[in-house]
This record gives C-alpha cells, structure tokens and sequence, in this order.
C-alpha cells in the first residue's frame, strides 16, 4: 500500500508527506530529481525521479499502490503506462483550473496541464484531477522585492484570485489518497475562500509584518523584462493575459476544500501570518 508522491521538494508535496507520515497507515515513498536534497521525517523512503526521464519510473513505482503526480507533460503517456504496469491502482494528479477556462486550449499554461489529464484519462489507472486555481504560496515570488524595498512591481495590481492554501490542497490530496474507491475518476476545482486583489493580497501581507508595503503599477513590457531568464516567454504572456482577464471578472470560489477535508478553506490573511517572517 505504498504511496509515492513525486516533486517531493515542492510546497504542496512536502506538505502531504508531512500529512500522511502524521497518519501512518501507508508507507510513504518520496520522488525527486535530488532526492540527496530532501529533508524528510524518520521512515519515509527517497527514490531519483525525473518525470521528464522514463528511465527513471520503473523504480520509483516498483511495489506503489497510488501515486501523487505532478508530471512533465512530454512524458505522461510513458508514466501512465508504467504505472500500469507496476500495479499502481489510483493516480491523483496536480492539475490546474486553467483547464477549465474558455480557450484554454490554445493557453501554453492550461494546455500542459490538459495533455496530462488526456494522457491520465485515456489510461488504465484511475485517476483524480485536483484543478487548483492561485496558490497563495505564488505571493512569496514577491518577498525579495517587499523584504528589500517595501513595494513589488505587478502589471496589474487589480486581477482577482481565490488564492488557495498549500496545506487545504495538501488535505484535499490526503483524502483522496484516503478514500480512492470514492473518488475514483473524479475532478474537483478547489480554491481559496475569498477574492482577492493582488493589491489585497499585498495588503493582508503588511498587516501580517506590520510594515508599510506596496504595489508599483508596471506595463507589462517593464515586467516581462524583470522576469526575463525566470519566465519563459508564452508563459509570461499567458500570466499576463489570464491578470488582465481577471481584472474586471471577480474569479468564481468553490466549497470543494470543505467538501474534502470537512473544515473551511483557510484565509489568504492566515496564509500570510504563517508566513510573515519571509517578507520582513
């Protein structure tokens, strides 16, 4: 019944390793492209795991009964098929609501996520679909920026989110893994419990930190130039497009995180206590 969750270093990962360790029902095996570089608590098992390398699948689903997948989309038909035939009996995949928005398929962000869900539901695995929208962990992009100057450079400061906490889709994965005759094939758009400006979100981190903190107002040529080398370029357009579509069009919440875990989806104003000792 062991479970393997791959992009072991990421936030949402750590966090159900955290999770599931916390419960001890199944063996819990970690997946990373550096798993020499993972911190992991007593008893969990480490596997190399390159999801963009299918040399790598064989051992890291060798004796797994379900996998939390985040796949690199180049190389889903081969894990799916390798999961198979490992025996693995359920995927739950960390997919994103951008699947779910009008034109999508022509959007490079929603597009990868989409090629994996195609893959997974064209396979043999059952699989589940967790479609997250804004994570409220994409605000820490902003703390070297706050920390040094007290103002972040956003090209528009009035795009609406429901950012979502990191352990609420933690939990949401928990039981799902915890119940997988339930949830089957089955897709769930989870979001945080409010919208939220990214100006609010700025907001609620300086009442967080107690400090005076800031948006500066940039065109979206001054801003794709400060991301140059981070973003690649269509995904850049596609982050910019998708803020500016939500500047005027309050982005839908859902209960989903309730629904799953049975407690209400935490606040972006909680997410930013937690996290006030990075932007200070």
């Amino acid at each position: 019944m062991t479970i393997l969750v791959t992009g072991a270093r990421g936030r949402v990962a750590r966090t159900l390793i955290d999770l599931l360790v916390r419960q001890g029902t199944h063996p819990v095996r970690a997946a990373s492209s550096k798993p020499e570089a993972l911190a992991l608590p007593t008893g969990v098992t480490t596997v190399p795991c390159t999801l963009s390398d299918p040399a790598t699948f064989p051992a890291a689903l060798a004796g797994v009964d379900q996998v939390f997948l985040y796949a690199a989309e180049s190389q889903a038909d081969a894990f799916v098929a390798q999961a198979a035939e490992a025996g693995v009996r359920h995927i739950v995949l960390l997919s994103s609501s951008s699947v779910l928005a009008p034109g999508a398929a022509d959007d490079p962000l929603a597009a990868h996520h989409a090629t994996v869900e195609n893959a997974l539901a064209a396979g043999p695995v059952p699989a589940t679909f967790l479609r997250p929208g804004d994570f409220a962990g994409n605000a820490l992009q902003w703390s070297h920026a706050l920390t040094a100057t007290g103002r972040v450079d956003l090209p528009y400061p009035e795009s609406q989110g429901a950012p979502l906490h990191e352990t609420d889709l933690a939990e949401a994965a928990l039981a799902v893994l915890n119940a997988p005759a339930e949830h089957g094939t089955r897709a769930f758009h989870l979001t945080g419990p409010h919208t939220l400006t990214l100006r609010e979100q700025v907001d609620h981190i300086a009442l967080a930190t107690g400090r005076p903190l800031g948006v500066n107002a940039v065109s979206r040529e001054a801003w794709k130039r400060g991301v140059a080398g981070y973003v690649p370029d269509e995904f850049a357009d596609a982050l910019l497009d998708m803020w500016q579509g939500n500047v005027d069009a309050p982005v839908a919440t859902t209960s989903t995180v309730e629904a799953l875990t049975g407690h209400p989806a935490r606040t972006f104003a909680q997410w930013a206590e937690e996290h006030a000792a990075d932007f200070r």
